[in-house]
């Protein structure tokens, strides 16, 4: 047992989020994770213990079936992962700190053992994340601090019971929390290294088709989920259009570029009182690394949908089609979706750098 410890403990400071050269970030990388997973115990404990709460409990329950859902109906990993719970007593799993220039879209990435490069780096200790935010901004980077309710260790941590469900997201509405679910059990199905975008927008399509599957016989729940994605679309909609009309100012004249970038901005923030309400504040605290990490979510989703049908909505084939395109290159990944998904206007999205 100890040794399957220490196994677990050394897997684990590899392929969590620490970065290659910060022996620090390592650490807190490790403790942060291992804290997590001492934390978990199985749901069937919690739902034992008389002093778990009626709504907790309830909610328990309610993403055991989702998660037998998931590997019965999607073709997900069927493992130990989601099977436990643990409160973290705050609000966050963890914290990624998201960097790019002052005047364009290229991502800072970190690079990490087995799981490779990644535009985020993620810290679980807030102020140690808030630390590393202001000396990338020292360094020129625009940044990004965002919480993150949940992450994937890739099916790494069965050998410390598996990645569990937690506090910041099991009160979720039904729908999201299915999709968070899905979601991160899809990053254990396939995942490439060094293409954030690809990994993100695979998983979050996933989620998008797998929560509708799993609401469909619960319409007043279904229709709450597609609400809320609607009032999303609508603010990804204005998202993209502005990221348009930044990288527009970015190609221009480069005494040019800071005034037109805050003309832009200001009207970002006041167009989207009315047409993406919800989401102002949003608008309000963006910067280049918003709207980067932004795309690397959404850009790629529907080719992702769009591969799904014709793969005739069957999601063993679904999921093989996708893992085929892991050897190819970044942008022969983008070709093949957009040919295969029946998509025009792909962003081909150069490899980030360093």
């Amino acid at each position: 047992m100890i040794r399957r410890l220490l196994l677990a403990a050394s897997l684990l400071a590899l392929i969590s989020l620490s970065g290659c050269s910060a022996v620090g970030h390592w650490s807190q990388a490790a403790s942060g994770h291992l804290g997590i997973t001492r934390a978990a115990r199985p749901v069937d404990d919690w739902l034992a213990d008389p002093a778990t709460p009626a709504d907790l409990a309830a909610r328990l329950r309610l993403s055991q079936q989702m998660r037998d859902f998931a590997s019965a109906r999607l073709a997900l990993p069927e493992n130990n992962s989601y099977r436990r719970y643990a409160d973290l007593h705050r609000t966050a799993a963890v914290w990624n700190v998201i960097a790019a220039p002052e005047f364009g879209f290229t991502l800072k990435t970190w690079c990490y053992p087995i799981m490779g490069c990644a535009g985020y780096q993620g810290w679980f200790d807030l102020d140690q994340a808030k630390q590393h935010a202001e000396a990338l901004k020292a360094e020129g980077w625009e940044v990004q601090v965002q919480a993150i309710p949940a992450y994937s260790t890739l099916g790494w941590s069965r050998l410390l019971g598996g990645d569990p469900l937690l506090n910041t997201f099991i009160r979720y509405p039904e729908g999201e929390l299915a999709a968070m679910i899905f979601h991160e059990l899809a990053h254990q199905r396939v995942y490439v290294s060094d293409d954030t975008g690809f990994n993100e927008a695979y998983a979050s399509a996933v989620e998008l088709i797998g929560a509708r599957q799993w609401l469909a016989t619960k319409p007043e729940a279904l229709a709450a989920f597609d609400a809320g994605r609607e009032r999303r679309a609508r603010f990804l909609a204005l998202a993209r259009e502005g990221k348009r009309a930044l990288q527009a100012v970015y190609d221009g004249p480069a005494d040019q570029r800071a005034a037109g970038k805050a003309a832009v901005m200001a009207e970002l923030r006041e167009r989207a009182k009315q047409e993406a309400p919800g989401f102002e504040a949003w608008f309000q605290r963006a910067n280049n690394a918003s709207f980067a990490i932004l795309a690397a979510y959404d850009e790629l989703v529907p080719a992702f949908e769009r591969l799904f049908e014709r793969e005739g909505r069957d999601w063993a084939r679904f999921h093989a089609a996708v893992e085929v395109l892991k050897p190819l290159s970044r942008e022969g990944r983008r070709a093949t979706l957009k040919a295969r998904g029946g998509l025009h206007d792909i962003d081909p999205a150069p490899s980030p750098t360093q």
